[in-house]
């Protein structure tokens, strides 16, 4: 793989807006912006009108709204993780899209699903095309599986017209792997199965910092340079980079030797358009699909995570 600048590997982080206020994610982006990096946080549009699982800030909060304009300026990439903190219906969906316009100057071109959110799109057992995988996740789950319903038509919250109209990419599975292109070299991909998202993609998995100062250790980044690999780590700046004011010192450490390698640093945006430019973006076959889709369940079964508080970002279906 080449990269612009004749850089020799893809790195760029997706910051999910779970737990994120000005005070806890503020310190990190001015950490990124300092080191070079730019990368994509998702926001919350609208302000929720109900309880949900997870806290955080959304749009309509002013001081958070100037800070996410603020990092749009800086050359970080803004992107959506839903209308709001719970089940959105297609009218809110409708109008936290066009509030997002409004406010961040476009449309959000990457989206990741929230959680147990039922407007989720193609998400829970939908995520998968292949049957045999999808039985699997049903008996892994127990049969518990909620219902997603952002892409059928006759329910309430569905919005899949919306987001092949507006949405360039979605996220869809993440593995623990720093180098993205040795999971399947293909992405972003389509799913002709899925039409109503136009591209996915994939990401290496590090929820909190705990998670993330684990993956990006000194070793993976040497193999990921070594390699000409592309890295999209997804991840919540809310869930403890940040503790009284502080910045955690291990994380410092690593984007600092991250920083110093001859990477690109850009939005995940960027990356994956020059992946598409670069011969990606074509239809996923079913073969690979089938591989892709074992190699994600069969983590999310030897990989447990512990039951989470309300207070910290679900892991379950938000990965």
């Amino acid at each position: 793989m080449e990269f612009p600048g004749n850089k020799r590997f893809a790195f760029t982080i997706l910051d999910d807006t779970d737990l994120a206020t000005v005070e806890n994610v503020a310190p990190v982006y001015k950490y990124l912006a300092r080191a070079g990096m730019r990368t994509t946080k998702s926001v919350w549009t609208l302000a929720p009108t109900e309880g949900s699982r997870v806290g955080g800030a959304t749009l309509a909060e002013p001081a958070y709204l100037e800070f996410v304009l603020g990092l749009k300026e800086q050359g970080f990439e803004i992107a959506s993780h839903g209308a709001t903190s719970h089940s959105a219906t297609r009218e809110q969906t409708a109008e936290a899209l066009d509030r997002f316009r409004d406010r961040v100057g476009y449309y959000p071109r990457i989206h990741c699903n929230h959680s147990m959110n039922r407007d989720n799109i193609y998400w829970g057992a939908a995520r998968f095309t292949t049957r045999r995988w999808r039985l699997l996740y049903r008996l892994a789950t127990l049969g518990k599986d909620r219902r997603y319903e952002g892409h059928i038509p006759a329910s309430p919250y569905f919005w899949g017209d919306l987001c092949r109209e507006h949405v360039q990419y979605v996220r869809n599975f993440v593995f623990w792997e720093i180098n993205l292109l040795n999971v399947y070299p293909g992405i972003p991909y389509h799913d002709p199965a899925k039409p109503y998202v136009k591209y996915w993609f994939t990401s290496t998995q590090a929820a909190d910092v705990e998670a993330f100062c684990k993956t990006l250790t000194p070793g993976a980044q040497q193999r990921l340079e070594d390699e000409g690999g592309v890295c999209i780590i997804y991840t919540h700046f809310g869930s403890g980079f940040v503790r009284k004011g502080e910045l955690d010192r291990r994380f410092c450490r690593l984007m600092d030797e991250m920083a110093a390698r001859d990477g690109w640093f850009v939005p995940v945006g960027d990356v994956l358009d020059h992946l598409k430019r670069r011969g990606a973006g074509q239809d996923i076959s079913r073969r690979d699909l089938a591989l892709l889709e074992r190699r994600w369940i069969f983590g999310k079964l030897t990989h447990r995570t512990p039951s989470r508080t309300r207070n910290e970002p679900g892991q379950g279906e938000a990965s």
